[in-house]
């Protein structure tokens, strides 16, 4: 690509002298030379020729001398890199020139061969530049894309759990970066059951989100299909299995609570144990045996059933809230999570959530989180049969 170099100089003899030492790179489509001899001159140039990006510069001239033009082409914040030229021993202007913007400068008698090392280092330097900006322009685009997939993963969310006479849910979600690969879920499967979901996908940032996506609206479809948990993970691993050519995978817990009788069925999809909140005692979920979606196509998922009994609660995490560390490296671990919710064993699902984010951002003290931390709270209040 071609170079437009604009040079600023009221000798008149300059601009054959100047053709004719860089015909071969000017033949060659290297060098497009603009000559104007004055600063006014030189400002008409630039207006004409959006595409100069240097400019070499005399520093005394008639009507705007180079020092002025410096000025100008600072005031105007143009992305113009000026080279000025003085007389030997003219530091005075000199300095006042590097002072006002100048990249470079070089001395007359002009030394061709100099002049022709100091183009091509400021080329190469505006070249640079140029790169750095555009980087910066990805850059920008970027966080602004990853601001509005932020908002489309957040609006996705339930935006307002439901509290109801039998029962009363919460959830929280903090993404490590600017968008998560957690999710939750909590939602009508028909007029006696409620289905809710925990799940962490095995990445970050902008695939892990879309992932995260696609999987929460396979499993949503699903719920309607199939009222076995287990059914439902099937259904879903098989989908999110085939053509997974990034190996992503997913851990992901989904109950359905019957609400005529506090009957839980769930399958566990390699997640973290829910914990069952009972009369202050805490208690381990059992498992279900199975593995995380997207792992192997023709895994045969389990059901489970736990009986949830009035003032019992069920708390549901992700590994970002266990794994969370501290600066001596210390995990928060399932032991504290358990003292914790132990002592949280009369409050509602709200409070129990608020306490858990609060405790595990305290025990971190600062330190940045390397996982999202993602939790949700259901605590049963009565049962329509009782």
């Amino acid at each position: 690509m071609s170079a437009r170099i604009l040079v600023v100089d009221d000798e008149e003899d300059l601009e054959l002298l100047v053709r004719q030492r860089f015909r071969r790179r000017i033949r060659k489509g290297e060098f497009e030379f603009v000559f104007a001899h004055n600063g006014k001159e030189a400002l008409a140039q630039l207006e004409e020729y959006s595409d100069i990006r240097l400019v070499l510069s005399d520093i005394n001239m008639p009507v705007m001398d180079g020092l002025t033009l410096l000025s100008q082409l600072k005031s105007d914040n143009s992305d113009v890199c000026a080279v000025i030229v003085s007389a030997y021993g003219d530091m005075a202007n000199i300095r006042t020139a590097m002072n006002r913007g100048a990249f470079d400068f070089v001395t007359k008698p002009i030394d061709f061969n100099d002049l022709q090392l100091t183009i091509d280092k400021t080329l190469r330097h505006i070249e640079m530049l140029q790169e750095a900006l555009a980087s910066r322009d990805r850059l920008t685009a970027l966080k602004q894309e990853l601001v509005v997939a932020s908002q489309v993963q957040t609006a996705v969310l339930p935006a307002a759990l439901p509290v109801t006479e039998q029962f009363d849910v919460h959830a929280s979600m903090t993404p490590a970066r600017e968008i998560g690969g957690d999710f939750y879920d909590f939602f009508s499967v028909d007029d006696d059951h409620m289905g809710l979901v925990i799940a962490d996908v095995s990445d970050k940032g902008i695939p892990a989100a879309l992932f995260t996506m696609v999987s929460r609206a396979l499993l949503k479809a699903a719920a309607r299909n199939h009222a076995s948990p287990a059914h439902c993970l099937h259904e879903v691993n098989e989908l999110v299995s085939q053509e997974n050519d990034a190996c992503m995978f997913v851990t992901l817990f989904y109950a359905v609570l019957d609400l005529r009788d506090g009957r839980l069925v769930y399958s566990n999809g390699g997640h973290n144990p829910p914990r069952l909140v009972r009369a202050g005692e805490v208690q381990e979920v059992p498992a279900t045996g199975d593995i995380a979606l997207g792992v192997a196509l023709d895994h045969d998922f389990h059901d489970a059933e736990l009986p949830l009994h009035i003032g019992d609660t069920l708390f549901l995490y992700t590994d970002g809230i266990t794994e969370a560390c501290n600066a001596a490296e210390e995990e928060y671990g399932e032991q504290r999570l358990d003292d914790l919710l132990h002592e949280l064993c009369d409050v509602g699902a709200a409070d129990t959530v608020e306490a858990v984010v609060n405790a595990v951002e305290e025990f971190a003290g600062g330190v940045a989180q390397f996982d999202d931390m993602t939790c949700m709270a259901l605590r049963l209040n009565s049962t329509r049969s009782g």
